[in-house]
């Protein structure tokens, strides 16, 4: 898949962090990436390829220094924590 799957799902489902307070670590990140894919109706790429796009879009994803927004926050937040559902 190319870059620009993996910049269409930061453009959208994600935003800079610049206090640093929200900031999504790896895993938060691939669930993040699931939840948008399946929103899309977009089969989810492999973790591996996941973080080979991140890559490529200058994200580390270690320290991302992003935070999560949109309508893949609000399921993934509900699909990892159902009690809140």
């Amino acid at each position: 898949m190319s870059a620009s799957h993996f910049q269409q799902f930061l453009n959208e489902a994600t935003t800079p962090d610049p206090s640093g307070d929200s900031r999504l670590g790896p895993d938060c990140l691939y669930g993040l990436y699931v939840s948008w894919a399946e929103l899309h109706g977009l089969t989810p790429k492999p973790d591996q390829a996941f973080r080979a796009g991140m890559l490529r879009c200058g994200v580390d994803i270690r320290d991302s220094g992003l935070r999560m927004t949109g309508p893949a926050a609000a399921d993934y937040i509900l699909s990892s924590y159902p009690a809140v559902a």
